[in-house]
């Protein structure tokens, strides 16, 4: 944070806004008492600041980490298969948000002097975070990579997050629950609305009429008779539910999206609790289907984007073919 104070995260520096002697913490200009104040480790007039016995523990978790074969080969995954974004047949996929103001205009950025915001915001997240896992040792721009990465984590303007403050500290050390909110971005209020969908199609590049938005991160809450479908169907909300601590807030076990070339269909599956009673019972994984778009026309593999792929490799060995019978390519 004091690294990088264009991420304007000041105010998450917390441990300077303790009074160590009265037990308080101020926020926002009130004070709040601590509902613990045994900090053995903490210097007062230098908070920041780790003991050695502290440096030993971070180092070795930082060794542990790097050292990972599994989180490595993990990690490499997700970086080699993975993107913020992805842009496939017409579906705009993302786990959090596109982040705006509220008054629905894309919110700006600033990455090293310059201003960046919808799509740019995206690609340039997307290729810091990169440059922070697969640059070298020692290279300034891996360590703003790196840096990058934790905002997206915890940032305001970050994608992934999509709130505006992570109150962990205040959860664990404050009674009061009006400092444990943490505000969504304004997306999460507009994305019911077609023109904001139509806002971002046209941002990247997509066609309004065919596409959709499918969307994560905040928990749908069926039993509360909240749908997954959004913006008269142009964005589907399918987050929530597999993980088995959100089952209780959803009502459901969570979504399967199916998308082949006679419809796109929505499966939602209900709770599963263990084999024994699956047999006891004679029960099965009750799902439902519902279909979210039917092709009145049966899509081809050369409506697709791997079909448009393959249509340019054709060409290409094409103009290859003619290029040798012509004689301007000499076999050897």
């Amino acid at each position: 944070i004091k690294r990088r104070p264009e991420f304007n995260m000041n105010h998450r520096c917390l441990l300077e806004k303790i009074n160590y002697e009265r037990g308080i913490i101020t926020l926002k200009g009130k004070e709040y008492k601590l509902k613990d104040t045994n900090f053995p480790t903490i210097d007062p007039k230098n908070p920041y600041k780790l003991t050695k016995e502290e440096e030993v523990v971070i180092d070795k978790l930082k060794s542990s980490f790097i050292n990972s074969e599994k989180l490595q080969k993990h990690t490499s995954f997700l970086f080699s298969k993975g993107s913020i974004y992805l842009n496939f047949n017409s579906n705009l996929l993302f786990h959090g948000c596109i982040p705006l103001n509220e008054d629905g205009s894309f919110k700006k950025f600033t990455i090293e002097g310059i201003e960046y915001k919808g799509k740019e915001l995206m690609d340039k997240f997307d290729s810091l975070a990169r440059e922070g896992y697969f640059y070298r040792e020692g290279n300034s721009q891996k360590e703003y990579g790196m840096d990058i990465m934790w905002y997206l984590w915890t940032g305001e303007a970050s994608p992934l997050f999509g709130k505006d403050d992570m109150a962990t500290f205040e959860r664990y050390f404050i009674k009061e629950k009006e400092t444990h909110k943490e505000n969504k971005n304004a997306y999460f209020k507009l994305r019911d609305t077609e023109n904001m969908c139509n806002m971002i199609f046209e941002e990247f590049g997509l066609d309004k009429k065919e596409s959709h938005i499918i969307n994560g991160h905040v928990p749908v809450e069926c039993k509360k008779g909240e749908s997954p479908m959004k913006a008269n169907g142009k964005l589907i909300a399918i987050d929530g539910g597999f993980s088995r601590a959100y089952q209780q807030k959803t009502g459901i076990a969570g979504y399967t999206l199916i998308y082949n070339s006679y419809s796109l269909q929505l499966v939602s599956h209900q709770h599963f609790t263990t084999t024994e009673q699956v047999i006891y019972e004679e029960s099965d994984i009750l799902s439902t289907t519902s279909i979210v778009e039917r092709n009145l026309n049966r899509k081809y593999i050369r409506d697709t984007d791997i079909g448009k792929d393959i249509c340019e490799s054709i060409k290409d060995l094409k103009l290859l073919l003619l290029a040798y019978r012509k004689g301007l390519i000499k076999e050897s």
